[in-house]
Formats: C-alpha cells, sequence, structure tokens
C-alpha cells in the first residue's frame, strides 16, 4: 500500500508539477494581506481599475463580510517544496488591498496545504470558511472534486491536473493548461510535424514515467500526432522516481532514430536524458520539452545539452517573459512582483495564477455589495474573450470545451528562451486553431448532478 501510494503522488508531480504553499499539511489563516501604499499603479494593462475603494455594508455570504473576503488558495508545498502559487496569490492580494482591496473588501488568504494527497481534508477546511478558491492548484485535484461541489465551493484555480477535475461544475480557468475532451497542443503538434520539422512526422519517439496518470495523458498525445499523420516509432517508460543511467534509453532512441521526441515524465529527469544523448552524439529535431520547463533553471540544469538539443514548448497562448517591453501587463506584473514579491525569478504557473486572481476580482468588483457565489460565478461566464489584461491570447471563459484556440512557442538557447516565428506577421500567437477531439474514453468531468446539486442551489 506504501509503495502504490508513492507511485501515485510521484506520479501526479511528473505530469504537472503543480505547486502551493503551506507551512504544516493544514489549514492556514494568514488573515487579510497587509495593504501598503500603493506603489504599483491600479490599472492593469486593458482592464483598467482593477481594486479599488468602496463602502461595502452586508455579508451577503460565507466567507464574505463588510470587511474582507476570504478565499483559499490550494497547494502541495509540504510534498513538493514550491511555493510559486502562494507567492503569487500574497503579491496579488498585497497590491489589491494596497489600493483599497475588491470594491472595499480586504482579501483574507487562507492557504490549504494538500502534501500532495490531503486534498479532502483541505477541501473540507475550504468548504467551512472559504467563499471561493482562487490561483492555486494540487497535482491530485481529482480527490476534491466532489467535495468542492457538494459544499457549491467556484474555483478559479492556476492550474488543473486531473480527469474529473478538469471543467468540472463551478470550475472556471483563465488560462487553461488542459481540456476534457480536446487536445489543448494540436496546433502545436501540427507546427511540429508539419512545418517546423516535417522530416519528424515518421519518426515520434515517447518517453514517459510509469503510471496510470502519465499513461492517460501520453495516450492522448499519442492519439493527437497520429491523427495528424505521424507515426511513433518508439515508445519506452521509466519509473517515477527516475533512473540513474538513462544511456539505454539514448541508445534506443538513437537506433530507432526518434526525429521528434517527447517527454512525458518529471521536469528534473528530462536534463538527464538530455545529457545521455548528447554524450552519444545523438539530436532529434525537436524535444517538446513541456512548458512546466519554461523557466531560467532548465536553461542551468541541461548544462552542455542546451546548445546540443533542440527542445521547444508551446505556451498555449499565454505571453513570454522575454516579450515584457512589448506586453504592459507583463511589465505589471513583473512591478508587482518587484514590489510585494520574495522570489528573483516570476514562473509560468505563477502567470496563470495572475490571470486566475485578475479574472476573480474583476468579477467580484461587478457584484458590488450583493457579493455571492452566483453573482461572481455569472460575472465570470460573461467574459468570452479574457486576455488578463493583455497576459495571453483570448479565452471564451463560458466555453468548457474549446475556451482558447491559440498557441505559441518557445526554443531554449544558451543565452536564453526565444520565440520562434510562426507567420503571425508579428503577432505574438497563431489562433484560429480547431483542436483535435479524442475518439477515446479519457473519463469525462465531475459536474452538480453527481453530487445531487444543480445550478439552482448556487446561491
Amino acid at each position: 500500500m506504501k509503495v502504490n501510494r508513492r507511485l501515485v503522488i510521484l506520479s501526479v508531480v511528473a505530469l504537472v508539477s503543480l505547486s502551493g504553499c503551506a507551512r504544516t499539511g493544514t489549514e492556514e489563516a494568514r488573515g487579510p494581506v497587509a495593504a501598503t501604499s500603493p506603489a504599483v499603479a491600479a490599472e492593469f494593462g486593458d482592464l483598467g481599475t482593477v481594486c479599488g475603494k468602496g463602502s461595502p455594508k452586508s455579508a451577503p455570504a460565507q466567507g464574505v463580510t463588510a470587511d474582507t473576503i476570504s478565499l483559499g488558495v490550494f497547494t502541495d508545498l509540504g510534498f513538493t517544496k514550491n511555493p510559486e502559487f502562494i507567492e503569487a496569490s500574497e503579491v496579488f492580494a498585497s497590491w489589491c488591498n494596497a489600493h483599497g482591496g475588491i470594491a472595499g473588501r480586504k482579501i483574507e488568504l487562507n492557504i490549504h496545504d494538500t502534501n500532495s494527497t490531503e486534498v479532502r481534508q483541505r477541501m473540507r477546511e475550504a468548504c467551512r470558511d472559504d467563499f471561493a478558491l482562487v490561483g492555486g492548484g494540487t497535482g491530485m485535484d481529482a480527490l476534491g472534486v466532489k467535495d468542492r461541489l457538494e459544499c457549491l465551493l467556484p474555483s478559479f484555480p492556476a492550474q488543473v491536473a486531473q480527469i474529473g477535475s478538469v471543467a468540472s461544475d463551478l470550475e472556471i480557468s483563465a488560462s487553461p493548461t488542459t481540456l476534457p475532451f480536446h487536445d489543448i497542443e494540436t496546433g502545436f503538434r501540427r507546427w511540429l510535424v508539419t512545418e517546423g520539422y516535417p522530416e519528424s512526422i515518421g519518426a515520434i519517439g515517447m518517453v514517459d514515467a510509469d503510471s496510470p496518470v502519465i499513461k492517460a495523458f501520453a495516450d492522448k498525445a499519442q492519439e493527437s500526432f497520429e491523427s495528424i499523420g505521424a507515426k511513433i516509432v518508439y515508445r519506452d517508460r521509466y519509473p517515477v522516481a527516475g533512473v540513474s543511467d538513462w544511456t539505454p534509453f539514448a541508445h534506443a532512441i538513437k537506433e530507432k532514430q526518434v526525429r521528434g521526441l517527447i517527454f512525458n515524465g518529471q521536469p528534473s529527469q528530462l536534463p538527464k536524458l538530455e545529457d545521455a544523448l548528447t554524450s552519444i552524439g545523438y539530436r532529434p529535431d525537436w524535444i517538446d520539452a513541456k512548458n512546466n520547463n519554461y523557466r531560467p533553471g532548465f536553461l542551468r540544469e541541461a548544462g552542455r545539452s542546451i546548445e546540443f538539443q533542440n527542445n521547444v514548448v508551446d505556451l498555449n497562448g499565454v505571453a513570454p517573459f522575454e516579450r515584457a517591453d512589448d506586453v504592459p501587463a507583463l511589465r505589471h506584473i513583473q512591478a508587482m512582483f518587484a514590489e510585494y514579491g520574495k522570489s528573483t525569478e516570476i514562473t509560468f504557473p505563477q502567470l496563470r495564477s495572475m490571470s486566475a486572481w485578475l479574472l476573480f476580482a474583476k468579477s467580484a468588483a461587478g457584484c458590488g455589495d450583493n457579493l455571492t457565489r452566483r453573482c461572481v460565478y455569472d460575472t465570470a461566464l460573461r467574459h468570452t474573450a479574457w486576455t488578463a489584461g493583455g497576459l495571453h491570447a483570448p479565452v471564451d471563459v463560458s466555453d468548457r470545451e474549446e475556451p482558447i484556440q491559440c498557441f505559441n512557442v518557445e526554443r531554449a538557447t544558451a543565452t536564453g528562451w526565444v520565440s520562434v516565428p510562426l507567420g503571425t506577421g508579428g503577432q505574438p500567437y497563431r489562433c484560429g486553431i480547431a483542436h483535435y477531439r479524442f475518439t477515446k474514453d479519457y473519463g469525462v468531468p465531475a459536474t452538480l448532478a453527481d453530487v445531487g446539486k444543480s445550478m439552482a442551489d448556487l446561491e
């Protein structure tokens, strides 16, 4: 039993490398985040003023008083040791509270550290105390989704991971990381094998962490590639905890003459595989490094392979850091982190967290004094072209199946990440993508009906 539990935990971490924060493995209530002088402007991108003063009088819902809003942030920090979601949430709350809060109500954060497996325990605490969940995520999120629906708790996550949680009821993804029935990376995969590296279409390889969670994720990738006409010539598995010597995998990849390689596993393992490939002098046309490796740390960890191997990632329509000069929303986030943050580097998942916070705050402010769950949920769904003030390509929040039809590609180099031209006339994203719809059954999102509820119960 203990071995199986560890394999499940490692497989989820390998798939999504999610994060969060807390210190004890239990709920941590932080109270209203301190409001300092507003050193960073209240106007965010093209959203205008997001947070500001007001004169609320009522306490219309759980977690809402005339002075504060209690909001939950889910995290796996007790297991992953990665505080990125909580720091993003604290930065946003500090900035927002400095400007008066959400229509006059100050944000109060409740941190829910799942330690990866304690999702249901933390969700029950959130059901007891929170108005909504915002800006966080947990790798085993499906464990708590029915509890969340049972207590009618809306969620504005930074990331979602598991079948059942993705696109579940009362869940609003401001910047989607995956879709329930369609392949969100269709545009990227098609570009790889038909435009970017067309000679690779007949020789795709896959290396997957050995777990049911990763297998489902990889099976989707294979089905999508094969729908384009690509041929999978090599597919192998490795223990989810990693291997001490990647050389046998490198030789197998070379023997099969793999031209395009997809790595579905823990981010820290990919540089080790690439080092083995570099040692034997083999270079595929491309390696899909996944956007959880879109970070300066990957460039350092890859070492000598960063110049020899060709790593590319799909950012799913989110503005890349190196284009901050052209994207006011990115510059604004950088200023917020410089003023209120602790880390020296902003991570890619933190951009998704900020989009979630902005969507919640903008929607909640629209409800004024009558801040109810039904109001904030319905108001959020009216955003059919949400860009978080210009931070990413438009997202139709009301569309659960294909909310975004854009992609953009980054390549790793020795001097940093660079944007790959996609023939879009200077535009950062290629849009109008019709995502491939899976023909196999990979499961369905959880619904209110699954717990005997309906939208009529949401107040």
